[in-house]
């Protein structure tokens, strides 16, 4: 419950209890804060247990701690089911970036090299992607673009 609080932060703790709280008092409101957590806890597994029970038999294996997203998504995440540990290794960073940056430049890389036949429709020669972005100019008989909304 208080994994988070180090030994300096309780030493801390202590002190202020007993300044507020007075030696003759501490063990007293001690026992009240504890009965206190104690009532809650109980009260926080019966409605755990009437949650359960209601749900019926098909949810006898569900954990409240499933609720929490960090933990669903942990637990899809590591299921084998959906292929993903297949997807993540057959998938090469390195390779797809040089990709990408040969495209850019303007060259050609190996594994499209090797895979691009004379048949293939390529968009413009040699089989390159021109990545540029520049506006084609339009033709003579061309218009140019008409917004309606602008007039």
């Amino acid at each position: 419950m208080f994994n988070d609080i180090g030994p300096l932060e309780l030493v801390t703790i202590i002190v202020l209890a007993v300044l507020v709280f007075g030696p003759d008092k501490l063990p007293k409101v001690i026992q009240d804060v504890t009965r206190t957590i104690r009532k809650i806890r109980e009260f926080s597994e019966s409605a755990k247990h009437d949650i359960r029970s209601e749900l019926g038999p098909e949810f006898k294996d569900f954990e409240f701690e499933d609720l929490n997203p960090k933990t669903f998504i942990r637990k899809q995440l590591d299921n084998d089911d959906l292929g993903l540990k297949e997807i993540r290794n057959g998938f090469d960073l390195k390779k797809e970036m040089a990709e990408v940056t040969d495209a850019v430049n303007g060259r050609e890389s190996e594994t499209s090299a090797s895979s691009a036949s004379p048949s293939s429709s390529a968009p413009s020669a040699g089989g390159r992607i021109d990545m540029t972005k520049q506006p084609e100019e339009p033709g003579k008989d061309d218009r140019p673009p008409f917004d309606a909304d602008a007039t």
